[in-house]
């Protein structure tokens, strides 16, 4: 990786084969290692960009005459002047083994433009928000929650309550923001909880134990947050997303009521009938 730009120098963005018009560049500027395969990633941008808390960026490394891009949900909330992601390793993927590579300092390219619908909007008589993810599936709820947080901080108040539930294999799954969230509960208008599917490998693991879907009904139910009162956003493995939006659909959300964004596409031998 080159320090000075991602872009590989003073020609690339006039390389006929390249079209480098849409992207900007990103300087890394901290990294947090929370296990071996997720980390937290914060860049600058050359130049602020404006999106919606629950939009994705893609990010990119050229390689040859080939721009390799991913896109990865923000964790920031748009007040913030950085960038930050929360990014699984895909041990033989084409982007993340060379995002591990980065330093700080360090620089790989963004596209401009912010987009992604899995954003927030208000439903009149529906004040209750259902946030359900699955690992690195936190990063849009994050930045929702520390953007209601803000606008509270600026008396501005949209008058919704959040149920988030965050569940991994093991603790470092959850990343820092378990404790960033949990500390953000005091307020009232913030609920979390944390669960782990692999308790036997967190000896010293204290919260909700089992999948996401597991125990999914049982808190969501103890909160009202039913058909009735809230909206449902499912973000992370598409096992938990089909299946969580199963388990609500038999509870009475209907379509509209079920938001998801999953971060990969299982093989059709793979999903389970729920």
């Amino acid at each position: 990786m080159m320090r000075e730009s991602a872009i590989g120098g003073p020609s690339s963005r006039e390389d006929p084969l390249l079209n480098l018009k849409p992207f900007i560049n990103a300087r890394l500027v901290e990294r947090t290692a929370f296990s071996h395969e997720r980390e937290r990633f914060v860049f600058e941008p050359e130049r602020p960009v404006g999106f919606k808390p629950g939009q994705y960026a893609t990010l990119a490394v050229v390689t040859g005459d080939e721009v390799i891009q991913r896109a990865y949900s923000i964790v920031s909330s748009p007040h913030e002047p950085t960038l930050e992601f929360f990014i699984e390793l895909v041990e033989h993927g084409e982007l993340t083994p060379r995002i591990w590579e980065l330093m700080v300092g360090d620089s790989l390219l963004m596209r401009e433009r912010i987009v992604g619908a899995f954003t927030l909007s208000p439903v009149p008589g529906i004040s209750k928000r259902l946030l359900v993810a699955t690992g690195t599936g936190i990063a849009p709820y994050v930045s929702m929650v520390r953007a209601k947080a803000e606008a509270l901080r600026n008396g501005i108040n949209d008058g919704c309550e959040y149920f988030v539930l965050h569940g991994g294999s093991r603790a470092p799954d959850l990343g820092s923001y378990r404790d960033e969230l949990a500390a953000m509960c005091a307020d009232g208008w913030l609920h979390y909880v944390a669960t782990v599917s692999r308790p036997g490998e967190n000896p010293d693991w204290t919260g909700e134990v089992g999948r996401v879907e597991d125990v999914l009904r049982k808190h969501a139910d103890m909160r009202g947050h039913d058909a009735a009162h809230s909206i449902a956003y499912l973000c992370g493995h598409p096992q938990m997303v089909e299946s969580g939006k199963a388990l609500l659909a038999r509870a009475g959300f209907q379509k509209a009521q079920l938001k998801e964004e999953k971060y990969f596409t299982l093989p059709a031998a793979d999903v389970e009938t729920v």
